[in-house]
């Protein structure tokens, strides 16, 4: 049998960890075609069938279900060492890929990634924004940024700035044709843009004051879960919209939406930049940390 080629094994671990070509291509930074062809030349070494293919789904024979719970951590052994190798650097070297919900990426990660790109020239930093729920794990991120509430166990957690929070803003031609609402009580009688998760289900607009919480569902003829639509929604008059201040900074400077009921929303819990505890992290990860954490 010819030697066996460490990318083949790595592009099947890629394959059986995610149990798709497409999203083995995508972490690899190839074509599914390549990764098809990879796996199909390593089990045509071994003489083994390794994958069960059907034009749905692909799943682990048991040969693949146990050369892989070997592998993983062997390719793990040899990327930490591998990465061991930047102590002989100047600065961090490789791929570190990061998860971000795409509604407040750029207020997170913009402020820092010109800081961070620029000491570390080397580093190959993939962000992908998503507000869809992701396992980091399975889905091969190094690292992930979620507000603290929402944190999975087996995780460790490096507080994150900024600190965000909501607004409720509507234009000045809205409000010429509504009162303002004073408090959570008086939007009932108001237009709302409703707000949507990525799964299509509705999330209440939360408001506290003074030791009192409101859970207000709101009501309208539109929802979306893009905050930069809802922004442009509030924008041409077609109602109130509940989104992070950041997005409706420009605009309430400028006048063209107003806030209201500032005093009942208070900061949201702090975000942070979270990894599997038990992972190596890498120097490019750790540079990521020390850029982003407060």
């Amino acid at each position: 049998m010819r030697p066996l080629d460490l990318a083949e094994l790595a592009a099947f671990e890629a394959v059986a960890r995610h149990r798709s070509f497409r999203r083995a291509s995508e972490e690899r930074g190839v074509t599914a075609s390549a990764v098809s062809h990879a796996v199909g030349n390593l089990e045509a070494r071994i003489g083994i069938r390794l994958l069960n293919r059907t034009t749905r789904s692909v799943s682990l024979t048991d040969a693949g279900a146990m050369l892989h719970a070997r592998l993983s951590p062997a390719l793990g052994d040899i990327g930490s060492a591998l990465d061991g190798l930047n102590q002989f650097r100047d600065t961090p070297f490789g791929k570190v890929r990061i998860n971000a919900p795409s509604s407040i990426a750029p207020f997170v990660l913009g402020p820092v990634l010109g800081g961070l790109i620029a000491a570390n020239p080397h580093l190959d930093l993939e962000i992908v924004a998503t507000d869809q729920l992701v396992d980091i794990v399975a889905e091969g991120f190094d690292a992930g940024i979620r507000l603290g509430e929402s944190l999975g166990a087996g995780m460790t957690a490096v507080k994150i700035g900024p600190r965000l929070r909501f607004a409720v803003v509507g234009s000045p031609d809205y409000f010429a044709r509504r009162p303002m609402p004073r408090t959570p009580d008086d939007l009932g009688g108001h237009v709302c843009i409703q707000n949507l998760y990525p799964s299509g289900a509705r999330y209440a607009w939360a408001f506290a004051r003074g030791g009192r919480s409101v859970d207000f569902q709101p009501t309208g003829p539109l929802s979306t879960d893009n905050h930069e639509l809802m922004v442009e929604a509030a924008l041409a008059g077609l109602g109130l919209a509940y989104v992070w201040e950041d997005r409706a900074a420009a605009a309430i400077g400028d006048g063209r939406l107003v806030r209201c009921l500032e005093t009942w929303c208070p900061p949201e819990d702090w975000l942070y930049l979270y990894y599997p505890t038990r992972k190596y992290i890498s120097a490019g990860l750790r540079a990521v940390i020390q850029a982003m954490r407060i």
